[in-house]
């Protein structure tokens, strides 16, 4: 069941975002020059090339780590092309821009890490991280543009795409991978805080959530390598394990654009909060009728 309101004030979450936004910037810069500045450098492991599962099958190096990367490649391509073929998935330019370059990097994914884990080595190791950094970006940027501000997003695309460069380069230089692990753990906590608390326009925002269960789950068995290698009788390391649950999350996320539609105008007096409860649970009619009462019996008059 979805609800369908008034448009009659439609910017209203708009405005009171854009009236607090120099506060979220400069609260956003302080947590990340206190991070800076309470933890230590964080340098690279000298294992970090070792991984669980080196085994070569018909002359590939570390196999399994390799065409784990696969399905990077089908889901970025065809993500791109219903993203930019005719719009496929009916959304607005801007946010077409911040799909295309997650597409992308995922796609560029898929050749970077196969390069990567064909030889693994530090001079190899950028074209590892960097595609999935700007995946992640874009990602990111794209949800912006969706729930809070077009030009911020796009402000935020362009301008996260520079601090991943910087990120890279400082890594570099200082062999510390603060900044790096940053740009993993923000977005994974951000984006479902965000998705929760600010109003859906479309359907289907419990999507959202899976892709960033997935993508915890990726973390957690890249954690574990050695520990899940051994666990399933020495078949499939936690790496490559890691690998086919990130990919899951562009998979999640490319259902989503294709089902979801535009939901609900942004009327002033719903809590989003109400809003993305009812998406996260569709099936239940109990609930559904419950918070339409809510709403209806606290709408003013």
């Amino acid at each position: 069941m979805e609800l369908f309101f008034p448009a009659n004030d439609e910017t209203h979450h708009k405005r009171i975002f854009r009236g607090n936004r120099l506060h979220i910037c400069v609260g956003a810069f302080l947590v990340w020059l206190s991070f800076m500045l309470v933890t230590p450098r964080i340098p690279h492991s000298p294992s970090l090339h070792v991984f669980a599962d080196m085994r070569n099958f018909l002359g590939v190096p570390n196999t399994l780590n390799v065409i784990s990367n696969f399905p990077f490649l089908v889901v970025g391509v065809v993500g791109l092309v219903l993203c930019l073929h005719g719009n496929c998935f009916g959304i607005r330019k801007w946010e077409v821009l911040g799909w295309a370059f997650f597409y992308m990097g995922i796609t560029a994914v898929a050749f970077g890490s196969s390069y990567y884990h064909l030889k693994p080595d530090d001079s190899r190791l950028l074209w590892d991280r960097l595609p999935m950094m700007i995946a992640i970006t874009s990602l990111f940027s794209s949800f912006v543009i969706e729930r809070m501000d077009e030009r911020i997003g796009v402000a935020c695309l362009f301008s996260l795409h520079l601090v991943v460069l910087f990120s890279i380069l400082y890594e570099r230089i200082f062999d510390d991978l603060r900044v790096y692990l940053m740009f993993h753990v923000i977005p994974c906590v951000a984006i479902p805080m965000m998705a929760f608390m600010l109003p859906p326009k479309y359907t289907h925002s419990r999507f959202w959530f899976w892709a960033a269960g997935f993508y915890v789950l990726a973390k957690f068995e890249a954690c574990i390598d050695k520990k899940m290698y051994r666990i399933n009788h020495y078949t499939i390391s936690g790496h490559s394990l890691e690998h086919l649950c990130l990919a899951m999350v562009p998979v999640i996320l490319t259902m989503m654009l294709w089902f979801r539609n535009i939901r609900i105008a942004r009327y002033p007096y719903v809590d989003p909060i109400i809003l993305n409860i009812m998406d996260l649970m569709p099936g239940n009619p109990f609930i559904t009728q419950f918070l339409l009462f809510f709403i209806t019996s606290n709408l003013p008059v």
